[in-house]
């Protein structure tokens, strides 16, 4: 099936020959300003949030990016695109004896990926399953149909209801999928009768969407904890301080001990994934950060305490 070719270094506003850190940052950047829990717009920016994080879902992992870059640079945003033969072995090959095999073609919309990708990277968002049909048709339940679903770290914590639409055999139906609350990547929403349909009066087969996560700018996913790296100042690192850092949740204030070494974890319990009571950790990874430009009187000071520590 023909789709839309999409650009993911237009898309983050990077070169083709772009480093990761130069990828990383421009992503942070774009999430940021199209997250839509601060964006005024929040439909605009949803739309612009899930198209940042395939891009960045894409380019941000090697192997995915290295796939990618084999299609070309000759390709135009919008144009109309096809995957190359053998990029993804999705049919299965021969017969069975005493009857034939039929396919069903899947699309699948709100999921958060588009066309493009699912043609590329995703695990059958565009499905052509596979049945057998009898000549003497007995009653067989349809196959089961695999989909990712991306799910923001908000929606994964506090849980939402997403719209999802499906068009299998020309007709398109609309459902809507709960998310419950504390939901971890990787794991599996049944939606029963979202499948093949079945033959011979046989029941549907299920469709089970897999959660994938949402890139965050501000947080990293390990497991169930979070991690936020946060820029300190030599000084609070040195004396000691109380800093606020932002949560899923709105900020807490946190105490950062003196002589606190570049790269130190600290543990704030609770404040990670999962469902309540079994919660993941906020883990703060310290970064001190250098003042790259001084003044004249800062540099006489930054001088003297270089001669005190001496």
């Amino acid at each position: 099936m023909a789709v839309k070719y999409k650009d993911y270094y237009e898309v983050l506003g990077v070169p083709r020959n772009a480093t990761d850190e130069e990828i990383r940052k421009a992503f942070r950047k774009l999430a940021r300003q199209y997250h839509p829990d601060v964006a005024k717009d929040k439909k605009k920016a949803e739309e612009k949030f899930k198209e940042i994080n395939e891009a960045y879902e894409v380019l941000g992992d090697p192997e995915k990016r290295r796939q990618y870059d084999e299609l070309g640079s000759h390709w135009k945003s919008g144009a109309e695109f096809r995957p190359p033969p053998g990029w993804e072995n999705m049919h299965a090959t021969g017969g069975f004896p005493g009857g034939f095999r039929f396919e069903r073609e899947f699309h699948f919309g709100g999921t958060g990926f588009s066309d493009f990708f699912e043609q590329l990277f995703g695990r059958h968002g565009h499905f052509r399953g596979f049945q057998t049909h009898w000549p003497e048709e007995e009653a067989q339940r349809g196959q089961d149909v695999e989909a990712d679903i991306m799910v923001t770290l908000e929606e994964a914590l506090k849980g939402s209801v997403r719209t999802i639409t499906l068009e299998r055999d020309g007709q398109q139906e609309v459902h809507k999928v709960k998310i419950p609350a504390g939901i971890l990547p990787g794991q599996k929403l049944r939606v029963p009768g979202w499948g093949n349909f079945g033959t011979g009066g046989g029941a549907a087969g299920d469709l089970y969407l897999r959660v994938r996560l949402a890139r965050h700018p501000d947080f990293e996913v390990q497991g169930k904890d979070l991690v936020y790296e946060l820029e300190l100042p030599p000084w609070d690192a040195v004396l000691g301080a109380e800093v606020k850092v932002p949560t899923l949740e709105g900020s807490v204030t946190i105490k950062i001990p003196p002589g606190t070494q570049n790269g130190r974890k600290l543990r704030v319990r609770g404040h990670g994934l999962g469902k309540e009571n079994e919660r993941g950790d906020l883990i703060v990874q310290i970064k001190i950060q250098v003042p790259e430009h001084v003044t004249e009187r800062q540099r006489k000071l930054w001088e003297q305490l270089a001669a005190l520590s001496r």
